[in-house]
């Protein structure tokens, strides 16, 4: 069985609420997400409220990888529609948002951070979309099908992956679960501006486009931003 998602706090819909504002983000503007501004007073809040074991709240900005992936696949319905949808990495939501927009049939994503599990319900009742079923850690496992049950023949037959690529461990793991889910015929799509351990000799880029990021993240006001898929 594929690990459940990780239980939510009881005050964390509304820290997500109150740590950011609902609007439309820059590179999509048909989705809207709670996103916050300022990232070191909400970093600072989420650790004195949650502790120190809490996970960085990536969950409250629109990265650059699942701007250009959302995007994309917004843009590329036939992707993912009434296709079985992955996302790896959920964060805010995004991602999966884009793709039940798009027409998948079930969309999963995948998150350990309780706080991000409930950015991903309140983010997607936003955009009047089903809130995912939301996994844990699935990286050491297999594709797993619309139920969250580990693949065989039923897995999910698109996987999308944004912004993972930024710790060599975690960079590992993803790509040995791209593999796997390459092996079982999956699609594999990624988004990334080509983070030190993105392996790009193992991709081959869909589409670039510069999208606009918050300079306290990316010390850059757009960062040029690349959909890749595997070229294996």
């Amino acid at each position: 069985m594929t690990p459940g998602a990780p239980a939510r706090p009881p005050a964390a819909d509304r820290f997500v609420r109150e740590a950011g504002r609902l609007a439309p983000v820059p590179g999509v503007a048909e989705i809207r997400l709670h996103l916050a501004g300022d990232v070191l007073g909400l970093w600072q809040r989420t650790e004195d409220e949650f502790g120190p074991g809490q996970p960085p709240p990536f969950w409250a900005f629109a990265w650059p990888g699942g701007q250009a992936l959302a995007r994309y696949v917004l843009d590329h319905p036939g992707l993912v529609a009434g296709r079985r949808v992955l996302d790896l990495g959920s964060g805010s939501g995004l991602v999966a948002i884009a793709a039940a927009l798009a027409g998948a049939s079930t969309v999963l994503a995948s998150e350990i951070d309780p706080l991000a599990v409930a950015a991903i319900g309140l983010n997607a009742r936003a955009n009047a979309v089903p809130p995912p079923t939301v996994l844990g850690d699935v990286l050491d496992g297999d594709v797993p099908d619309g139920d969250g049950v580990d693949g065989g023949g039923a897995g999910a037959e698109v996987v999308l992956a944004a912004d993972v690529w930024y710790a060599r461990p975690l960079a590992d793991r993803v790509l040995g679960f791209i593999e796997r889910a390459r092996a079982r015929g999956a699609c594999v799509l990624v988004g990334d501006i080509g983070r030190a351990f993105l392996p790009r000799d193992r991709f081959r880029v869909l589409d670039t486009r510069d999208i606009p990021v918050l300079a306290d993240l990316e010390d850059a006001t757009f960062k040029r931003t690349m959909v890749l898929t595997p070229a294996w």
